[in-house]
């Protein structure tokens, strides 16, 4: 393609972009071609998939006003905030909307002052962020994609699924809710008019998704459900629990630092110690986080949260036991 066509292909979309009314004879006036020209141009600009089209009223072409975004004044750190965001899903097949996030960071890059850019580019090269391991996501853009549709158009899906909780491959109609990012993987929250509740579904578990031209409409008492609760993560068991766990001096700075959920109170002692508080939705989820710490936590509160730590972990010494070890 000839350089004047190009220029003439930039001109066209910033013409049809401006909001001005653009007849065809407009735009042949302008672009200085003739109006099989300017038709040549708008079917390369279809073939280009930038969604221009006929406002019959006014007898003009438009751009879709959502197809450009305006542009934005950004501050160095907002910059650097958004290419280290970026940089995270960068290059990595394991989380959907990896594809998007690079060429949004390569034109983030290609608009920014060369000082600018350099300066960041030196920056970024001596920063490195290392997430928590995640759950492969490979080819699931599409099915990303068509679920946030689904969410936003409140559209009802049929899904072939395979269920750890059940053990087998279902087939569930579901009303999507909302898509979260908990711990490792995206989730699909769900009320299911298969099991009459609303659950929630991994990604990389769906195995067939259609998503119908029949809508929904959600109670409100669901529009504003998370579909976790009060859960220590994500799995709600439909009881509350006031939790007390005491941590030793050796872990209780690193426990004490993080948010680990929004009821956590902590009571810090004299020897370094901490007694933590939580009041949560289930023990099961909970049961092996404590675990992980192993002899440097001990459970205060309830009984039965202590009494699936005590069994978990003499089910583990025996393992051992048994071997000799």
């Amino acid at each position: 393609m000839r350089i004047s066509r190009v220029y003439r292909l930039l001109r066209l979309i910033t013409m049809l972009q401006s909001g001005r009314s653009c007849a065809v004879s407009q735009l042949a006036r302008e672009l200085e071609v003739s109006r099989r020209t300017v038709f040549r141009d708008l079917n390369m600009l279809e073939m280009a998939h930038i969604p221009y089209y006929f406002d019959r009223e006014q007898g003009t072409y438009r751009i879709n006003r959502h197809f450009f975004l305006p542009p934005v004044n950004l501050t160095l750190p907002e910059a650097l905030t958004l290419l280290v965001g970026s940089r995270r899903v960068r290059g990595s097949s394991v989380l959907p909307l990896a594809a998007a996030s690079e060429r949004a960071a390569v034109k983030l890059e290609s608009v920014l002052p060369a000082a600018v850019r350099d300066y960041l580019g030196t920056v970024l090269d001596r920063m490195e962020v290392r997430p928590a391991p995640a759950a492969r996501h490979e080819g699931l853009d599409e099915t990303f994609d068509r679920l946030i549709s689904a969410v936003a158009e409140r559209k009802l899906c049929r899904t072939v699924y395979v269920s750890f909780h059940e053990r087998k491959q279902i087939t569930v109609t579901l009303e999507p809710r909302r898509l979260a990012f908990v711990g490792r993987a995206w989730y699909l929250i769900a009320y299911s008019r298969t099991h009459r509740q609303q659950r929630t579904f991994k990604l990389g578990r769906i195995k067939k998704l259609t998503v119908t031209d029949q809508t929904f409409q959600p109670r409100e008492d669901q529009e504003q459900d998370t579909g976790f609760g009060d859960a220590w993560s994500m799995i709600p068991e439909g009881r509350l629990h006031n939790v007390h766990l005491h941590f030793t001096p050796k872990v209780a700075g690193n426990v004490a630092e993080v948010n680990w959920h929004h009821s956590q109170r902590v009571e810090w002692h004299d020897d370094g110690s901490i007694d933590f508080h939580a009041r949560v939705d289930g023990l099961g989820e909970i049961t092996w986080w404590i675990l992980g710490y192993g002899d440097q936590v001990k459970v205060v509160a309830p009984a039965a949260l202590a009494g699936r730590v005590a069994t978990m972990a003499r089910n583990v010494a025996a393992q051992y036991e048994q071997r000799g070890a």
